[in-house]
């Protein structure tokens, strides 16, 4: 993985190609299949199972449940964990917490493929070291690990074993072309013709201005999919526009190396209803300085990536692996989907750490079925779709499937408490209890905000934004604050809630287009959306300040009087006004107009020259970018 891993610095369209040609849907994880229609989110979670025969099915489900992954007597915390089954034939071998000059003798011996050659590559942090095989294992062999630690006062040898899993991988299948557009649902530029984003309803404004822009990930609408950020009057900002069966999610700031960057997920979304992709970072010239892949063979989903202040990141994968569920009420030849969250090294590329729900939380904590799980839809069991590694030395997730909250040891990887679902460990208060939630974020003093969808099925009249104190000492959850919406919605999937710098809450609904802002006593004070049946799997309201390495956009339409010259520039923050040049020689061009920035794009009428561009200038009239010169 490299860091300085720089694209061209025009259209970001030009990496999303280098980006669509990289995931190749002939990859692993994804079996080309005949075409059929994808079901939207509330359908998914409605038939997460179909009949299936295959081949003989393995055991997926380790002996023991949620076992430490630190290596008694060691201090070295590994991963595939010992005597687990779920670990991919492509897997690393990752020793972390002694540095990796302590590491020696490290052998690798699968069952059926024998000793692999390899070779242990340090984490860049310097507490550990991943052993890379030259050649994958074999599913469903057993694989033992040997080494030696050295210690300050000797040496100490080590040993563990793991299994393969039987992977399955899911169908692709592409999703239906939308129906058209009705008016006033689509948004077009005269400047910006390949643009074509959804309109943005505002309903109710802020007494006082938002501070930031809205990013959000439209997609199963009418309009274009893609990232898209817009001003919280509803004008776009920036839009980067996908082809048909490529997606994006998850769009927000965070901090790379003290500076703050665009990251988002891209890639597809199978009709199981996680992500198959790899994470973007981009400048604040939207120009991608890396590329986040999974490791150990698996391709990035969808539902949660932090970047670290040491130079890790934290990503979210779906696996898909063949499971004998007969012992908890499944078929004998079934799939289940083990999710996973792995730590990332961002300068090697490495995997530090993987933690897999199979190993510590029991298929009987869902409350989906197992009954006709297959191989087309494996048993969706647990759905994390959060991971919040807090400096605590825990790690809080969300599991839609089991509606409950963990609470684990980020060292070992146990599960030390659960909030909610079936087999929660802490007291819930009234209204703590949440249903297939999204979401969960530690904030201080013990508090988490969650998105708690309330369903589906729906056990809850309505979805809301949920404000819990998490008490470990005395084992209780209790509700702080509710964000309701006055005309009750229920949203299905997805969706996440923020706290504002202010102390108001930003809310996404998810599965439904709408995006509100609530303040501090919980009263909705800024409502918008966009037309249904757009999904946006969360949305956030950020500080944004961008100049894009490309140049703004021109178009001129000639009048009986002159001409009307249209502007816009894809993704700047801080344009103030637009002049607009004019001349009969493209090297001589005068001032003949000047219009402030009102929206997206500006319009301006002038008199008839033969050539036109336009610069953007700033609050104190400096020339931020000039347009390519274009005739009437």
């Amino acid at each position: 993985m490299n860091p300085n891993d720089h694209l061209d610095a025009g259209r970001l369209g030009r990496a999303n190609r280098h980006l669509r040609r990289g995931l190749g849907w002939g990859a692993a994880a994804i079996v080309l299949a005949s075409a059929g229609t994808l079901v939207a989110a509330s359908g998914r979670i409605e038939r997460e199972q179909s009949t299936y025969s295959g081949p003989q099915a393995r055991q997926c489900i380790p002996a023991r449940l949620n076992v430490s992954a630190v290596l008694a007597g060691t201090g070295i915390a590994v991963s595939p964990l010992p005597g687990s089954h779920d670990a991919s034939p492509r897997t690393q071998i990752s020793l972390l917490g002694p540095p990796a000059s302590d590491l020696v003798d490290v052998t690798v011996t699968g069952k059926r493929t024998g000793r692999h050659s390899g070779r242990l590559h340090p984490y860049s942090q310097g507490d550990g070291a991943s052993f890379v095989s030259y050649r994958p294992f074999r599913p469903g062999e057993r694989v033992t690990v040997k080494g030696r630690l050295l210690t300050p006062t000797g040496v100490r040898a080590f040993s563990y074993r793991f299994r393969i899993s039987y992977p399955d991988p899911v169908r692709y299948v592409p999703w239906p072309t939308a129906a058209p557009a009705k008016p006033g649902e689509v948004q077009s530029f005269q400047s910006a013709p390949t643009l074509s984003p959804p309109a943005v309803d505002v309903t109710q404004t802020s007494p006082h201005d938002p501070h930031g822009e809205i990013m959000a990930t439209p997609y199963n609408g009418v309009s274009q999919s893609g990232p898209m950020i817009f001003s919280p009057d509803g004008q776009l900002v920036w839009m980067d526009p996908l082809p048909h069966n490529l997606f994006a999610a998850n769009l927000q700031v965070q901090t790379m190396n003290g500076r703050p960057v665009l990251t988002w997920w891209q890639g597809y979304i199978p009709p199981q209803g996680f992500g198959l992709g790899e994470e973007i970072v981009a400048n604040s010239s939207y120009q991608p300085i890396m590329r986040v892949r999974a490791g150990n063979g698996y391709l990035a989903d969808l539902h949660d990536f932090r970047l670290e202040p040491d130079n890790t990141a934290v990503l979210t994968v779906f696996s898909t692996i063949h499971c004998d569920l007969s012992s908890d009420g499944g078929p004998r030849d079934a799939a289940v989907t083990d999710t996973i969250f792995q730590e990332l090294d961002l300068k090697t590329g490495l995997v530090r750490r993987e933690w897999h729900s199979l190993d510590h939380v029991p298929i009987t904590a869902s409350y989906a079925s197992p009954e006709q799980s297959s191989a087309q839809w494996p048993f969706d069991y647990i759905h994390v779709n959060t991971v919040d590694p807090l400096p605590n030395g825990t790690t809080l997730l969300s599991a839609r499937n089991t509606s409950a909250l963990y609470v684990l040891d980020t060292r070992t990887g146990q599960i030390v408490a659960t909030a909610g679902g079936k087999q929660s460990t802490v007291t819930m208060g009234p209204g703590a209890a949440t249903a297939y939630q999204h979401d969960a974020v530690a904030l201080a003093h013990g508090e988490v905000s969650v998105f708690d969808n309330g369903g589906k099925p729906f056990v809850h009249s309505q979805s809301r934004g949920l404000v819990v104190r998490l008490n470990l000492h005395n084992s209780t959850d209790t509700e702080v604050t509710e964000l309701t919406h006055p005309t009750p919605i229920q949203s299905a999937s997805q969706g996440d809630v923020q706290r504002l710098p202010g102390g108001d809450w930003f809310v996404g609904w998810g599965g439904e287009p709408y995006f509100s802002i609530f303040d501090a006593s919980g009263r909705l004070i800024y409502d918008a959306h966009m037309p249904a049946p757009t999904q946006s799997y969360r949305a956030y309201l950020f500080a944004w300040r961008a100049t894009p390495a490309y140049p703004p956009a021109i178009a001129v339409q000639p009048t009986a009087t002159g001409a009307s010259v249209y502007a816009s520039w894809n993704g700047a923050t801080q344009v103030a006004s637009w002049r607009v040049l004019a001349g009969r020689s493209p090297r001589k061009l005068k001032p003949v107009a000047r219009t402030p920035h009102t929206g997206f794009q500006a319009a301006v009428a002038v008199r008839r020259a033969r050539f036109y561009a336009v610069q953007a200038l700033n609050a104190s009239g400096a020339v931020l970018g000039r347009s390519p010169v274009r005739t009437r």
